[in-house]
């Protein structure tokens, strides 16, 4: 007779299996308690300061690239056009980023609320802020569906399309430090309005680079006559 057939084994395979389902029980119980005690990270909202900033930075974005497209097409300067495609490639990549932040949030890639109404919302540390302004120490004062700051008019990109050389790369570096620092602006706005992981990482190395970029194109403008 097989052991596990007898008395005795049959015994002992049930006390097997009685041992196992017991541990399994014990790890799905602790993982369920951990579980339920753990914080809950709720996703921002729709007219949340995070989804105002990613739908507000994508428009700004798209218009520093169609400016960097703008002036590859226009000059022969290595230099101007190196700078372009930097712009172009790191910018649509970010916009890539805020695109999808809102599609894993589940919210709309439209806001239900004007532009810039986030940047008018007070900051986390109100002891930098302005009384009843919502704004920070050096923070420009911005109206709900205002124009966003550094923006290029429909006119300046005209005149940037009729352009071509010198002239064209002294009015792109004009428009474009305008831009950077508006984008900064808008970056270290949000950094003072929100903690969410991933926003504060993306407007961080905005701010950096884009702040970078600005004190070489001011090179850039000063070299040229």
């Amino acid at each position: 007779m097989d052991p596990e057939e007898s008395p005795s084994g049959g015994r002992r395979l049930r006390r097997i299996i009685a041992v196992v389902v017991a541990s399994v029980l014990v790890i799905v119980a602790a993982f369920a308690a951990g579980s339920l005690s753990a914080p809950v990270v709720s996703a921002p909202s729709t007219t949340s300061v995070e989804a105002g900033f990613a739908r507000d930075m994508q428009t700004h974005h798209a218009q520093a690239v169609e400016m960097a497209l703008i002036i590859r097409d226009n000059t022969d300067d290595e230099e101007i056009r190196l700078l372009a495609y930097d712009i172009a490639t790191s910018q649509s990549q970010q916009s890539g980023q805020m695109n999808g932040w809102l599609a894993l949030w589940d919210l709309p890639q439209t806001a239900s609320e004007p532009t810039m109404t986030w940047m008018s919302r007070p900051p986390l540390t109100g002891g930098d802020a302005h009384s009843g302004m919502g704004m920070t120490d050096g923070e420009t004062e911005h109206e709900p569906g205002g124009v966003m700051p550094g923006m290029a008019t429909e006119d300046q990109l005209a005149e940037l399309r009729s352009l071509s050389g010198v002239e064209a790369e002294k009015l792109f570096l004009t428009l474009m430090i305008a831009h950077h620092r508006g984008g900064v602006e808008m970056a270290d706005a949000v950094l003072a309005r929100s903690k969410e992981r991933v926003v504060v990482n993306l407007a961080t190395a905005m701010a950096n680079a884009q702040t970078g970029e600005i004190a070489y194109m001011e090179e850039l403008l000063d070299s040229r006559p």
